[in-house]
């Protein structure tokens, strides 16, 4: 019943910190409902479950696998400037490597989002040897406030316009959101 009881009280303040409020009566994601299903023990589906993220930037996929099987591949877009891996702050670069599922997050910009690890350490210090800042909050994220009906999908799939996030429709973030638990292995490649 504790582990239960802190186990609420962590993600209530994570949910706190992370900014997840809603965006007033025109927001259109409806982040309490959001709130409410990231609090609840339904939220993840063992039957759908995936274990790995692979995204592939040169085909601008993402491929859902579990058991080192291929359960779903949904088309993505990346960051603007999408050849070679992140380098630092403001240069629009998605990063390339392992990384892992670290939370999940109610967004007033992008629905919802899936928080990947980076900057990892050795990109910590990568940067910090050339004398910059890595960057951060890289996410798998759904689609802008203005795509919330999806009617602008073909839009958004057909170019790169991330600052560096990967970026999927809102109904594969929904699929994605039910299937995956925080520590996914995520492959960037």
């Amino acid at each position: 019943m504790h582990n239960k009881i802190y186990f609420l009280t962590g993600i209530v303040l994570l949910l706190l910190l992370t900014g997840c409020e809603p965006g007033g009566p025109k927001d259109r994601y409806n982040l309490a409902e959001c709130k409410k299903e990231l609090l609840s023990a339904e939220d993840y589906s063992e039957a759908d479950a995936i274990d790995r993220i692979v995204v592939i930037k040169k085909e601008r996929k993402m491929y859902l696998y579990k058991e080192g099987k291929v359960k779903a591949v949904f088309p993505v877009s990346l960051g603007r400037n999408p050849v070679g891996t992140k380098r630092q702050k403001g240069d629009y670069r998605t990063p390339e490597g392992e990384f892992f599922i670290h939370r999940k997050l109610c967004s007033p910009k992008y629905y919802r989002s899936l928080c990947i690890s980076y900057p990892r350490p050795q990109d910590k210090a990568r940067a910090r040897a050339r004398g910059v800042n890595p960057g951060g909050d890289i996410t798998i994220h759904a689609q802008p406030k203005w795509n919330a009906d999806g009617n602008g999908d073909q839009y958004t799939l057909a170019r790169n316009w991330t600052q560096g996030c990967v970026a999927v429709t809102n109904s594969s973030m929904k699929k994605l959101w039910y299937a995956v638990r925080e520590g996914v292995p995520v492959t960037i490649k």
